[in-house]
């Protein structure tokens, strides 16, 4: 069995020792990493599909990505001031909790945002080099969010390295993407939205490079 932050295997018994981590918090961390890779999917699939319904479902999982990530945090709050029965690597545990739950909680607000402009009809009005340029962008951030579901639930730290390397794709196509919306071939307003659009796609691969960094115990995260 893997530690929940950690990497290597060790005993079943001594991880529930050292971790500090009841199987239910552990059961909302693997759902909490779920359902933001499912509102990533589903809300650039809504914005290319002009599936307005799909994407308000969206926007409604947001509450209970939310809701999940307060619970998580006011539990992780409550088991560290009982510290004093707790070894250190169980504080650890927790400390990193903390400081990684926000990063996941800012990546669903970003999928809920471009989920609002595909309920808009934002789709319908890209150009065809934009919406090729996002639909890829969506691939891509599909991808980089199961890499730090790999790091921050499987413990698989040699994930890592390959986050920022798709970190680099997503930004690459972030200037793709700009550089469409200077070529005058969508209306000014369209393009003012879908330049925001980017900038979220952007963000989230940024903070899927926060959570690698934090897990790994690197400082200066973005």
């Amino acid at each position: 069995m893997y530690r929940l932050f950690g990497s290597g295997h060790q005993p079943a018994e001594q991880e529930d020792i050292d971790d500090g981590l009841a199987p239910e918090l552990h059961q909302q961390i693997v759902r909490v990493f779920a359902l933001v890779g499912e509102a990533i999917a589903e809300a650039t699939h809504a914005l290319l599909a002009g599936d307005r319904e799909l994407a308000k479902r969206v926007v409604e999982q947001d509450i209970v990505i939310d809701n999940l990530v307060n619970e998580m945090v006011a539990t992780a709050e409550a088991k560290l001031l009982d510290s004093a029965a707790k070894s250190a690597e169980s504080r650890r545990v927790l400390l990193t909790l903390l400081r990684i739950l926000p990063e996941v909680e800012r990546n669903g607000d970003l999928a809920e945002h471009i989920a609002r402009r595909a309920a808009r009809g934002l789709g319908v009005e890209m150009s065809p080099r934009s919406r090729g340029l996002v639909e890829r962008m969506g691939e891509v951030a599909s991808m980089i969010w199961r890499e730090a579901t790999d790091v921050i639930v499987d413990g698989k730290l040699e994930a890592a390295g390959a986050i920022e390397d798709i970190d680099d794709e997503l930004d690459d196509l972030h200037v793709s993407l700009t550089a469409e919306l200077t070529s005058g071939s969508m209306a000014l307003p369209v393009a003012v939205e879908l330049a925001l659009l980017a900038r979220f796609y952007e963000r989230f691969g940024d903070h899927c490079v926060n959570l690698a960094r934090r897990q790994v115990g690197r400082d200066g995260a973005d």
